[in-house]
């Protein structure tokens, strides 16, 4: 089948050219302000709706499974979504960070996974679609994120050879999720919060098959996640490693989230720009450290998180930056304001062909 090159995203990589482009924030941190108990996320609505049919007397408990918020309480999934474009987002994530079949079976909903993609996708790009304009595109990136399982490290600290996942279901378990996220009408596809660069790999070998699958090929974004001080990810590769471990797949963008806050995360960021010179460059941090007193239980407020990160642009380190855990939509309107007017990061030379 021939494959599209970029059909939908060539308005991302045109607004890249020109300027810093805003991705939204946290999901999780949002959903949790609703104060959700059981019976919602099992779809019970606040004006006496009862649980949805399919997941009512589903055994086992669900709260916390906000992926399955997109199928149960699309409401809820919605006004984030649309809190995040009316702050200014250029792109925002879909509702899909622990929906593959590996992650849902924890919750004993792993035969749910495509359907929590598609319509996660749908929802994000129903949001989208009210607020694009001519002259201001917003784009759905349809998130992949690392999975409860890791192909690298033992679940055993006295087998260190033991694995709870292999290489090839970690790869079907992606396939599934990235078909249905390209279904659904993502305009790229983001593999984010990389722990472990096997992990990452098998959802990029899962992305290719998408895309001869499909008939169409988005543009890619890979953002690793750097754990702790030591600036390696958890399963010890440096940040140069990590892209030597990943440039095949030709990223439109490669970059780091989570773990950290912008503070922390700055020389990482700065290694990752010189060693990717030809890729755009993401950073979407954390709000600073956890914070439990806080409402957002981190510790940057809106103004520290854009200060921090409107450094970043001012030395030409990024394109792409947004939020991650703690972040809101203040954050990203803060963020957004910040990185007006400054000049996106050049790349230095042609990706590989």
């Amino acid at each position: 089948m021939t494959v599209n090159t970029y059909t939908r995203g060539q308005a991302l990589q045109d607004l890249l050219a020109r300027r810093i482009v805003l991705i939204d924030g946290a999901m999780g941190t949002m959903i949790q302000r609703f104060r959700l108990d059981e019976s919602q996320y099992r779809g019970a609505g606040l004006s006496g709706r009862p649980a949805d049919p399919r997941f009512a007397d589903h055994r086992g408990d669900l709260k916390g499974n906000n992926d399955l918020l997109s199928l149960t309480r699309p409401d809820v999934v919605q006004q984030i979504h649309e809190s995040y474009l009316a702050a200014g987002a250029d792109i925002i994530e879909t509702n899909t960070f622990g929906a593959t079949s590996i992650a849902q079976a924890d919750y004993g909903l792993q035969s749910w996974a495509r359907e929590m993609n598609l319509a996660s996708a749908r929802l994000a790009r129903a949001a989208c679609d009210r607020y694009t304009t001519s002259k201001c595109p917003r784009f759905v990136a349809g998130a992949l994120g690392p999975t409860p399982r890791t192909a690298s490290i033992s679940p055993d600290v006295n087998d260190p050879g033991a694995r709870n996942v292999t290489f090839d279901e970690l790869e079907q378990a992606y396939h599934e999720q990235a078909l249905a996220l390209i279904q659904g009408g993502a305009d790229l596809l983001l593999v984010e919060t990389i722990f472990d660069t096997l992990n990452a790999k098998a959802a990029l070998f899962a992305i290719e098959r998408a895309f001869d699958d499909s008939g169409e090929r988005l543009p890619v974004l890979i953002s690793g996640t750097v754990t702790d001080a030591s600036g390696r990810l958890l399963s010890g590769q440096t940040v140069a490693a990590f892209w030597a471990s990943v440039r095949h797949a030709r990223p439109l963008a490669v970059g780091l989230n989570c773990a950290l806050g912008a503070a922390l995360m700055k020389p990482y960021i700065q290694e990752l720009a010189r060693v990717a010179q030809g890729t755009y460059i993401s950073c979407y941090p954390n709000a600073g450290l956890p914070n439990p007193m806080s409402e957002t239980g981190f510790d940057e407020t809106p103004a520290d998180t854009s200060r921090l990160l409107h450094g970043f642009a001012a030395e030409g380190l990024v394109n792409i930056v947004g939020g991650c855990c703690g972040t809101t939509p203040d954050h990203i309107a803060a963020i957004g304001a910040a990185v007006t007017g400054c000049t996106p990061r050049a790349l230095r030379w042609h990706r590989d062909p």
